[in-house]
C-alpha cells in the first residue's frame, strides 16, 4: 500500500502517494524516473547516497549508465530552480555522489491533529529533524477559519504577535504550509529590516511583490501591475528590460502617494480575482511607515477582495515612542478591520510532549523523560524557541541522566543560550556568523566573502554546514548582484540570532566589516546603486565613511520623493543633514547640504503645508547656502520657488513677488519652458492677491500654455506639492471673474475640475474644488458653492488637510447664512476660522474675514460686521 506522506520543502511540496510535485499550487511535469531519483533522495534527505545506491533503487534488475541518472539530476534541478555551483536543494558530492539539503516537514494527514512531525522515513544518522510544533492547534485552526472568509472574497489582515521566541514565524511557516497544496494561491513574502531603518518606503510589499514576479508564473502578475499599478512595477527594476523600464517611467512621474495606494489596491482585487493573495510580512514592529500606511488602506477597501495578510510583530517594540504601528494597529482594532493572534507561552503538559518527541529515539526512562521536561519548562518558562535551544544544548552534550547534571549551568535566558551555542561552534563558524550578521537579517554569502576575504565557495561551505545541521542559518534563494556575482542567499533562522551575534561583535570589528560590505555593494551595483540607497547609507554609516553614508541618504530620500513617500523621505534627509555635521566647513559640504534642504523642504511643504515653519527653515537655509556658492547653483530656482510658496502662504506679498520676479528673470535666462512655466504661476497669485488682476491673469495664461504635461515632472515644481496646471487654472478663473469675464472663468474652473478628476489624485482634487469655489462664492453661485463645499469637506476630512477643510466650512457656513439658516452657517464659519488659525496659512485671511462680515450684514448685525471689516483691512495693510 502507498504511502500518505507528503514531503514539504518551501516551497516544494511532494505528493508520494499521487507521485506529483508541487510548487505552492502549481503542478510541475516530471518524468516517472525523475520523480523516483527526487523521492529517494528526499527520503534520504542530509545523508550523502552514492550513485550506485541511487541506480539501484531507481532502476532496480537494469543495467544503465551514469547518464541517465545525471539527466534526472539535471531535469530535477531545472524543475527547482535550482543551482549546481550554489545549491540550495540537491548537493554533488564529486566522485561519490548526492545530498538533499533541505529542511523537510511532513503535511499532515487529514483529521490529524495540525502539528509538523519529523518525517518518519528520514534515516537515523540526520541530526536534526524538522521542527516540531506542539500547542498551537487551536490557533492554526483560527488561521484556517480566516482564512476561509478570504476565499469567500471577504478580506483578512491577521497580526500573529507575541514575544520574541514565542514561535510567530514557525506558526506561520506551518499555516502556509498547510494552505499551499489546497488550490493556486499567490503567496509573497516581505521582511522588515531593522538594520537598514524605517527609512525604506514599501520595503517588505516591494520585495513580496518581486519574488512574485519572479515566480514560474510571474508574467501573469507583470502583466496585472503593468494594468493597474505601473507605479508600484517601476520602483522594482530587476523584472524588467531596460526600455520597459524607461517607459514605465515615463508613464509614472506624476505619481502620488494617493495614486500609489490607489493603484495597488485596484491591482489587489484585479489579481485576487484570479485566485487568492497571501501576503506574509515579517516583523512589522520595523515596518515604514507607508507599508503600514497602505495595510490601512487594504483593510478599509470596500471591494471584494481574496487577500490575506499575514503579518507578524512583537508588541513590546510598540511601545517605543513614535513608533507608528501602534498607532496603526489601534485604528484598526477600533473599525474592526484587522484581527490578532496572540501567542502565548507553551504550557508544562505542551513542553512535555514536545520533550517526548524530541528525545524519542534516546535511552532515557519516562520517569526521567517527564522530570526533565518539568525542569525545562520551569527554566524556560514555556518560550518555545528557549526549550528547543535548552534540549539541543542538552542533546549535544550527551548528558541525559541525572537532571540534576544536565541542567546544571543552563543559562538564564536565551540570549545566554544562543552565545553558548556559539562558543561550541568551529572559530571559522563563528566568524562567518559574525559578518554574516553585520550583513543583514537576510544576506549573500558573496557579501560574507567580502567581510571574511573568503571566498564565495568557502563563505558558501560554511554557510552550508550550518544549514545541514539546522544551526543558526536557512537557504534563502539565489543572490545575483548586476556585476554578474551569483552566490546563495541565506537568513537567520531567528531575529534573536541575529541580534545576539551583531552584539558580540567587537565595536571595531563591525565598523571595519560595515565598510567593508559597504565598499563590496557598492561596487557590484556600480550604476544601479542608487536601487538599494537605504542599505548602503546604512552600512557607510556604521562603517564610519560619512561622506559615503550622506550621498546615499540623499539619494534614499529621493528614492522616497519618487514614491511620493514624504515621511520616509523627511526621516532620510534629516539623517543626512545630522552627519553633514560631522565634516569640515568646506564648499563640497554646502553643496551637498543644500541638494538636502531643498529636497527636505519639498517633502515638508508636501506634508505640513506650504506656511509649515520647518519647510520656511529649510528654504532659508536653503538660501544663504545659495549666496555662498553663488546664484549660479542648479539649485537655485527650486530655492527661490520654495521661499516664494513659503512668503505667499504667510501673506507677505510683496516679498512673494520679488522672489517671483527673480524666479522669473532667471528662468527667461534659462529658457526652460518648465521653469518658466512655474515662475508665471509663482508671479501670477501674488498679483492677483495684491488687486493686479490684468497682470496675474496674463501669466496664469502663459503659464497654462506653457504646461504639457509630458514634461513638468520635478515634485519640486509643483505648487505645494499640488499639479501646477490645476494651480494655474484655478487662479486664471478666480482673475478672470474680477476682471468681468465671467465665461472665461467657468471654462477655466471646468477645465481645472476636469484635470483634477483624471488625475485620480484626492489632494489635487480637493485642492481645485477649494480653489474654484472661491470663484463661485465670488459669483454668488449660493446653491453651487454649498454642493462643491460639501464635496470638499469630505475629501479634506478624508485626506486630512486642515486648511482646505477650512477653507470648505467657511464657504459652506456663507451659504447657508445665504440661505437662511443663519444659526448654522455662522457656527460653520467661526470652526472654519477657527480651524485655518493652527495651519499658518495666512494667504486669503482677509477675505475670509470679507466673507463673515457679509453674513452679519446680511442678518443686520452692523457693528459686528464693522468690527470685522476693521480686522481685515488691518490684516490686508499689514501684508
Amino acid at each position: 500500500m502507498k504511502t500518505q506522506t507528503c514531503f514539504v520543502f518551501p516551497p516544494f511540496r511532494l505528493d508520494v502517494s499521487n507521485e506529483q510535485l508541487w510548487r505552492h499550487a502549481l503542478a510541475i511535469a516530471l518524468r516517472p524516473k525523475t520523480f523516483a531519483v527526487l523521492r529517494y533522495l528526499v527520503e534520504h534527505r542530509g545523508v550523502l547516497v552514492t550513485k550506485d545506491a541511487v541506480l539501484d533503487a531507481v532502476w532496480s534488475g537494469i543495467v544503465v549508465s551514469d547518464a541517465a541518472l545525471k539527466t534526472c539530476i539535471r531535469e530535477l534541478r531545472h524543475a527547482l530552480g535550482d543551482n549546481e555551483k550554489a545549491p540550495r536543494f540537491i548537493e554533488t558530492v564529486h566522485g561519490r555522489g548526492y545530498r538533499f539539503l533541505p529542511t523537510i516537514t511532513t503535511q499532515p494527514v487529514p483529521g490529524a491533529k495540525l502539528k509538523v512531525q519529523s518525517a518518519q522515513s528520514l534515516p537515523p544518522s540526520t541530526q536534526h529533524p524538522a521542527p516540531i510544533l506542539v500547542g498551537r492547534e487551536s490557533e492554526l485552526t483560527q488561521l484556517h477559519r480566516w482564512f476561509g472568509k478570504t476565499l469567500n472574497g471577504e478580506h483578512q489582515i491577521v497580526f500573529v504577535t507575541g514575544e520574541p521566541g514565542i514561535g510567530k514565524t514557525t506558526v506561520v511557516e506551518t499555516f502556509l504550509s498547510q494552505i499551499a497544496p489546497s488550490g493556486k494561491i499567490w503567496i509573497g513574502r516581505g521582511q522588515c529590516v531593522e538594520q537598514y531603518g524605517a527609512g525604506e518606503a514599501y520595503m517588505p510589499i516591494l520585495e513580496a511583490l518581486g519574488r512574485l514576479c519572479r515566480e514560474p508564473e510571474g508574467g501573469r502578475l507583470l502583466a496585472l501591475l503593468h494594468r493597474y499599478a505601473p507605479t508600484w512595477l517601476v520602483q522594482m527594476p530587476a523584472v524588467l528590460d531596460p526600455m520597459e523600464m524607461e517607459t514605465l517611467q515615463r508613464r509614472t512621474q506624476h505619481a502620488t502617494r494617493e495614486r500609489m495606494l490607489r493603484e495597488l489596491a485596484e491591482a489587489v482585487v484585479a489579481l485576487t480575482a484570479e485566485q487568492p493573495l497571501v501576503l506574509r510580512l515579517e516583523d512589522l514592529h520595523w515596518s515604514d511607515s507607508s507599508t503600514l500606511e497602505l495595510l490601512s488602506v487594504l483593510a478599509r477597501w470596500q471591494e471584494p477582495a481574496r487577500l490575506f495578510v499575514l503579518g507578524t510583530y512583537r508588541p513590546v517594540e510598540m511601545l517605543q515612542n513614535g513608533n507608528p504601528l501602534r498607532a496603526v494597529t489601534q485604528e484598526l482594532q477600533v473599525h474592526k478591520q484587522c484581527e490578532e493572534l496572540r501567542l502565548g507561552l507553551l504550557t508544562a503538559n505542551e513542553v512535555a510532549a514536545y520533550v517526548s518527541e524530541r528525545l524519542a529515539d534516546e535511552v532515557i526512562d519516562q520517569k526521567n523523560r517527564d522530570a526533565l521536561a518539568h525542569a525545562i519548562h520551569q527554566r524556560t518558562e514555556g518560550n518555545p524557541l528557549f526549550m528547543v535551544t535548552v534540549v539541543e544544548d542538552l542533546r549535544a552534550q550527551k548528558t541525559l541522566g541525572d537532571i540534576r547534571a544536565e541542567l546544571r549551568g543552563v543559562p538564564a535566558t536565551i540570549q545566554q543560550m544562543i552565545e553558548r551555542q556559539l562558543d561550541r561552534l568551529r572559530p571559522e563558524e563563528q566568524q562567518v556568523l559574525e559578518v554574516a550578521s553585520v550583513a543583514g537579517a537576510r544576506f549573500s554569502a558573496a557579501a560574507v566573502a567580502a567581510g571574511t576575504q573568503l571566498t564565495i565557495s568557502n563563505a558558501e561551505a560554511y554557510c552550508a554546514g550550518l544549514v545541514r545541521r539546522e544551526q543558526f542559518l536557512r537557504t534563502d534563494g539565489i543572490s545575483e548582484w548586476p556585476d554578474g556575482t551569483v552566490a546563495t542567499r541565506y537568513s537567520f533562522l531567528h531575529a534573536l540570532y541575529q541580534e545576539v551575534l551583531y552584539e558580540r561583535t567587537p565595536v571595531g570589528q563591525r565598523v571595519n566589516l560595515h565598510k567593508r560590505i559597504g565598499k563590496r555593494t557598492e561596487q557590484a551595483y556600480s550604476n544601479q546603486a542608487r536601487d538599494i540607497a537605504a542599505e548602503l547609507a546604512a552600512h557607510f554609516e556604521r562603517g564610519r565613511e560619512y561622506r559615503k553614508a550622506i550621498k546615499y541618504l540623499q539619494q534614499a530620500g529621493e528614492n522616497a520623493l519618487q514614491r511620493a513617500a514624504h515621511q520616509e523621505a523627511i526621516t532620510l534627509l534629516t539623517g543626512g543633514l545630522e552627519l553633514l555635521k560631522m565634516l569640515p566647513d568646506t564648499p563640497e559640504r554646502a553643496r551637498q547640504e543644500l541638494t538636502l534642504q531643498v529636497a527636505l523642504g519639498t517633502s515638508l511643504m508636501a506634508t505640513k503645508g506650504q506656511g509649515a515653519p520647518e519647510a520656511g527653515v529649510a528654504y532659508s537655509r536653503a538660501g544663504e547656502l545659495c549666496q555662498q556658492l553663488g546664484e549660479e547653483t542648479p539649485q537655485f530656482f527650486l530655492v527661490l520657488l520654495g521661499l516664494c510658496n513659503f512668503y505667499m502662504s504667510q501673506g507677505e506679498l510683496q516679498a512673494a513677488l520679488e522672489l517671483g520676479e527673480q524666479l522669473f528673470t532667471l528662468a527667461q535666462k534659462t529658457e526652460d519652458p518648465e521653469l518658466l512655466a512655474a515662475a508665471h504661476r509663482a508671479l501670477g497669485v501674488p498679483l492677483g492677491q495684491l488687486g493686479e488682476f490684468a497682470r496675474a491673469r496674463e501669466h496664469f495664461e502663459q503659464g497654462i500654455a506653457l504646461y504639457d504635461l509630458r514634461q513638468y515632472q520635478s515634485p519640486a515644481l509643483r505648487y505645494g506639492g499640488y499639479d501646477p496646471l490645476m494651480a494655474c487654472l484655478c487662479w486664471s478663473a478666480w482673475v478672470s471673474w474680477h476682471l468681468g469675464y465671467p465665461a472665461k472663468a467657468l471654462q477655466r474652473i471646468h477645465e481645472a475640475l476636469t484635470l483634477a478628476e483624471g488625475l485620480s489624485s484626492p489632494p489635487n482634487l480637493v485642492a481645485a474644488l477649494s480653489l474654484t469655489n472661491m470663484t463661485h462664492q465670488c459669483r454668488r453661485d449660493v446653491q453651487r458653492v454649498r454642493e462643491q463645499a460639501e464635496v470638499g469637506i469630505a475629501l479634506a476630512t478624508e485626506q486630512g488637510t486642515r486648511h482646505w477643510l477650512a477653507i470648505g466650512t467657511i464657504l459652506r457656513g456663507w451659504a447657508l447664512t445665504e440661505q437662511g439658516h443663519g444659526v448654522e452657517g455662522f457656527a460653520q464659519l467661526h470652526q472654519g476660522l477657527a480651524t485655518c488659525e493652527p495651519t499658518g496659512v495666512k494667504l486669503g485671511q482677509p477675505y475670509f474675514l470679507s466673507i463673515l462680515a457679509e453674513a452679519y450684514r446680511k442678518n443686520s448685525q452692523v457693528e459686528e460686521g464693522l468690527s470685522v471689516v476693521a480686522d481685515a483691512l488691518a490684516l490686508a495693510n499689514k501684508t
